[in-house]
């Protein structure tokens, strides 16, 4: 048998072909690990981003808003329509006009029965004061600055003490026509309950803040305040726009303003629930969040007590009651624009607010065969009384005067239902 020649190899191919061998397992590892390490970094300075974003959130200034009064030109007929709103209604300069309770003597004080009155009244300057007596003697005046509330159900009244303001002690309950103590306070005047941005987030359409808070509250500019629920509220500050459009009447298409009519369900929600949607935990400054963002970068809810629907009051949570209903959890596409206009005024409409219900519950409905239905009078004009009937708020009641409990003002629930005892109610008319 003939032997195969032997294959010689010499030693420095052998090392040459390690050294390769070394060389690319060396490079992939190298590889490996730079891209760990870019992965890793990446990932740093994304998390590190959002941090930074999260601490570092500012509000629009002061000069980005235009001003309601703006939008005449283009807008004529919504702006006239919001006046009327309780939304823009819901904080001014305090004035006579804007003032609801009486200066009148004889109906202008609240006594506390111990000695103690706060009577409100008007000075020599034409500014209007609350001012507390004790046994007839002056002990306290302070001036209505800012009116809080559209008087819809009442008004509360701010005052400013250098640049930061209180609560001052008296309301005026709209029910009963009279002066009241205001909602939580002792049954003694109070000139010092501190007013938050927060406070001002959902009365006002903008307030300049000037401090961080502290035991006495928030710091504000006085004059760089947007009073009223406006329009750059849902639509965004507007100085940028109006220059816009003034400059290119042309323009077919509107630039610079947010449109909530292009907003998916979760934006809308989030833009009511921001004031309706019961208590918020801020995490970032008040007035940050923009129509259109996401509540829940700007938010945390705060649950506690209201693991069961009693918890959830008919005051400030009209958001949280809804989305309990079988109306919103069996839609995909139900808000709160679906019932109500936002540009317009509509407090006891009943049957514009029963016909919007229609507009989903038709009278062929096999609920409507039920007796419940053929016996109220006026079914279609009236769906509200009986499944959105007014409840008592725990969180808002006042304090007449003489009375040794508090009044608790009633609004109508937003969890919608079938309440036996309102239909009773509506069988014996």
């Amino acid at each position: 048998m003939k032997k195969r020649a032997a294959i010689s190899v010499q030693p420095s191919y052998i090392s040459l072909c390690m050294g390769l061998k070394n060389n690319i397992q060396g490079k992939r590892s190298l590889l490996m690990i730079s891209s760990i390490t870019l992965g890793i970094f990446l990932l740093a300075r994304c998390v590190d981003k959002d941090n930074h974003a999260a601490q570092t959130a500012r509000p629009p200034g002061f000069t980005a808003f235009a001003g309601s009064a703006s939008c005449t030109g283009c807008h004529k007929n919504a702006y006239e329509k919001h006046l009327h709103s309780a939304h823009y209604l819901t904080s001014g300069i305090a004035s006579e006009k804007n003032i609801k309770g009486s200066f009148e003597s004889g109906r202008n004080s609240f006594d506390f029965s111990n000695g103690t009155v706060v009577a409100m009244e008007k000075n020599t300057d034409g500014k209007y004061y609350q001012v507390a007596y004790v046994n007839g003697v002056e002990k306290k005046r302070r001036r209505f600055d800012i009116v809080i509330g559209s008087a819809t159900k009442g008004q509360s009244y701010l005052s400013w003490v250098n640049d930061r303001l209180v609560q001052l002690p008296i309301t005026y309950f709209t029910a009963n026509d009279q002066w009241c103590n205001s909602p939580g306070y002792p049954y003694q005047p109070a000139f010092n309950r501190p007013i938050t941005s927060r406070c001002m987030e959902c009365h006002t359409t903008f307030s300049q803040v000037v401090s961080t808070p502290d035991a006495k509250g928030e710091s504000f500019d006085a004059n760089k305040m947007i009073y009223g629920i406006s329009c750059e509220k849902c639509h965004g500050p507007a100085a940028e726009h109006v220059a816009f459009q003034t400059k290119h009447p042309e323009a077919k298409e509107a630039r610079f303003i947010i449109n909530p009519a292009k907003f998916n369900r979760r934006q809308l929600l989030d833009l009511c629930a921001l004031c309706h949607g019961g208590r918020l935990q801020k995490t970032q400054p008040s007035f940050s969040f923009t129509a259109g963002d996401s509540l829940a970068r700007y938010f945390t809810w705060d649950t506690s007590g209201m693991q069961t629907l009693s918890g959830i009051d008919v005051h400030g949570n009209q958001y949280g009651l809804l989305k309990q209903s079988k109306c919103f959890t069996m839609s995909n596409t139900l808000t709160c624009n679906t019932c109500h206009d936002a540009h317009a005024n509509e407090k006891g409409q009943t049957v514009v607010f029963s016909q919007r219900c229609m507009s989903c519950h038709s009278t062929v409905h096999e609920h409507f065969s039920k007796i419940n239905h053929q016996v109220v009078t006026g079914i279609k004009q009236d769906c509200i009384s009986c499944h959105m009937p007014k409840q008592t708020s725990r969180s808002i009641a006042v304090l007449l005067e003489g009375a040794t409990t508090p009044t608790a003002i009633k609004m109508h629930t937003h969890f919608i239902t079938v309440y036996p005892e309102e239909t009773n109610h509506f069988k014996k008319l």
